[in-house]
């Protein structure tokens, strides 16, 4: 009788592992503080479902993902580094969906930074170190390449040029004071007010756009979809709107 109890209990118990999905999210790093308040809300409306996030620099989520990561979503910060992820294959045909926009933002510290209000103003003798994302790998960096370039002072200032591997690590350098200048999105520099200030929006750079899509070798091909559809309904946008991104 008991065994048979025990034997009950299990089976009982199957559906509840059998339903059971995880579903793996590679995103660009500017995407963390939003992207953890829509996957409760995601989870909500698919019982059943957990999301994990991997944050880190568009191209360097790209490359594990090449390497055979487990990912079924991938949410990068730039169309470039989107583009590479089609022409390498490693993108779900028919699910890549734009969801987010951004700007770029020059920063300083609130205190002990010399005044800037211009690009042209990076050049002056108190500015010492300027973040940036590496352009290689991460997409705020190509932004403020194509930026600065334009304003011909890419090459100028690359003595003075300390390269980040991800936006958030651009904002740390600025907030702790530790450079008189960095380069992230606005998003970023709106989650630390009262460290870093907003010198100027910057142009001179393709849009700043978030595209989304399924990996092609995810397990969770029906939930990265539906994933990728959450992202773009009323709940998601209001999250994202909430912390600074705009429309696509």
């Amino acid at each position: 009788m008991k065994k048979r109890l025990l034997l009950s209990l299990a089976l009982a118990t199957l559906p509840l592992f059998a339903s059971a999905q995880q579903l793996t999210v590679s995103a660009a790093a500017s995407l963390t503080d939003a992207f953890k308040e829509i996957a409760p809300r995601f989870e909500a409306a698919r019982p059943g479902a957990t999301v994990r996030f991997n944050f880190a620099a568009s191209g360097v989520l790209l490359q594990q993902i090449a390497q055979g990561a487990p990912v079924d979503v991938f949410a990068s910060a730039d169309q470039e580094t989107m583009n590479r992820g089609v022409a390498q294959k490693l993108i779900q045909d028919g699910t890549r969906r734009d969801f987010a926009a951004n700007s770029l933002v020059l920063i300083t510290p609130v205190q002990g930074a010399p005044a800037v209000a211009t690009l042209a103003d990076l050049n002056q003798a108190g500015v010492k170190r300027i973040a940036v994302g590496k352009p290689a790998s991460v997409p705020v960096g190509r932004y403020t390449q194509q930026a600065l370039e334009g304003a011909q002072l890419w090459a100028g200032l690359q003595p003075k040029l300390v390269h980040a591997d991800n936006v958030r690590q651009v904002l740390d350098y600025v907030s702790r004071g530790e450079v008189e200048a960095g380069f992230v999105y606005r998003t970023d520099a709106e989650l630390l007010k009262d460290k870093v200030r907003i010198a100027m929006t910057v142009g001179g750079h393709t849009p700043v756009t978030y595209p989304v899509a399924a990996v092609a070798e995810s397990r969770q091909a029906a939930l990265a979809r539906d994933f990728i559809a959450f992202l773009g309904g009323a709940e998601a946008q209001a999250i994202l709107a909430r912390y600074g991104f705009g429309k696509p």
